[in-house]
């Protein structure tokens, strides 16, 4: 089982409209490959591996070490991958991760998805980015959500938040087929260059506190005030809780409508609208405080170059190395589907022919 890191500063600057459209069309060529060869859910599973995400990266010539790397790879994919694959990929960086649900309609709609499916896949998105804003409290605000879907309704996420202080960005993959539960232990991996104290409310050693934290609203919430009236009642047990994470006690809308909407699990508690990382995070210590059921705060991160990189590391892009590579999977892609498949068999063989310590 392969582990590691990789550091995603944060790099100013964009990706050049040349090199941009070169790495649409090599990534369009090996996308296609990789659908014909495997099918559209091995594609997913791909894109849900971080360490094969990043060497697609630094194949189609981008940086190999930036926060860039995840924000354009997607934009990328979502300007290659046509429905024609029988794939939608929708959202991206900043004001496009909030078309998400029109664009999923959209697209679900040219791939003759069903209402239901395309309800389903809505909530996905909703509920992977809440997870990661609210549930998952690591300090990096998400700031980029790329949702990927087949005409199976299958799909995979990846996304990315930044930290404010030290400039780096946590990167999120999701695959839906590892999702039992969108509340225990839903990720495929997270990716980042340093771990924290992290209230994480979806690890497995949360399961008791999540059932009390739903306890709680489930009761009177008007009844939680008196362990909510400042910072001393919680300091006197041991808890710090800075005064932005403590709930207004002059709006308990939140929670009042939670207490009227009797969720019956966790998962329904987090889905409505209104409750956010301080609600969380108040319900998580409160039910330490009153039932001892206490939360993980464990940091849950896990986690060669073809053409050059963007940067000019280890060494600039070759164009013409790029353009021969490009030419080479089209004229593979062709052949292969009128029977011929020579070119891609041969593609195939080299990998027998990489040293070792490069075949990884």
């Amino acid at each position: 089982m392969r582990t590691g890191y990789a550091n995603l500063p944060l790099h100013r600057g964009h990706a050049p409209r040349w090199l941009f459209e070169k790495m649409k069309e090599l990534s369009s060529g090996i996308v296609q490959i990789i659908i014909d060869e495997f099918g559209r859910d091995e594609f997913l599973r791909r894109l849900s591996d971080p360490f094969w995400f990043q060497a697609f990266s630094c194949a189609i010539g981008f940086d190999w070490h930036s926060s860039g790397t995840t924000t354009v790879t997607c934009g990328v994919l979502k300007e290659s991958v046509g429905e024609e694959l029988g794939i939608a990929v929708v959202g991206g960086k900043g004001k496009a991760s909030r078309k998400v649900p029109e664009e999923i309609e959209s697209l679900g709609e040219k791939l003759s998805l069903s209402t239901r499916k395309i309800e389903k896949l809505k909530y996905s998105s909703k509920m992977v980015a809440k997870v990661d804003n609210t549930a998952l409290q690591d300090g990096y605000n998400l700031y980029h959500h790329t949702f990927v879907f087949t005409e199976d309704g299958k799909w995979c996420v990846i996304q990315q938040g930044l930290n404010p202080e030290n400039k780096y960005a946590r990167r999120y993959h999701w695959l839906s087929e590892k999702v039992k539960s969108f509340v225990n232990d839903p990720h495929a991996a997270i990716c980042c260059d340093s771990k924290g104290r992290t209230l994480n409310m979806v690890a497995k050693e949360s399961e008791e506190t999540r059932k009390a934290s739903l306890d709680l609203v489930r009761d009177n919430p008007l009844r939680l005030k008196k362990y909510l009236t400042g910072q001393s009642t919680l300091l006197d047990y041991g808890f710090t809780m800075p005064r932005g994470h403590l709930i207004d006690l002059k709006n308990f809308k939140p929670l009042m409508d939670a207490y009227e909407f009797q969720p019956k699990n966790y998962e329904e508690l987090l889905s409505i609208k209104g409750i956010g990382p301080k609600t969380i995070r108040a319900l998580a210590l409160l039910s330490d405080l009153i039932y001892g059921a206490k939360p993980s705060w464990k940091d849950p991160v896990k986690y060669s170059f073809a053409h050059g990189g963007k940067d000019g590391t280890p060494y600039p892009v070759d164009r013409n190395l790029m353009e021969k590579s490009i030419e080479i999977l089209k004229v593979g892609i062709e052949e292969a589907r009128i029977g011929n498949k020579e070119k891609l068999n041969a593609l195939r063989r080299l990998k027998d022919f990489l040293p070792r310590d490069l075949d990884k």
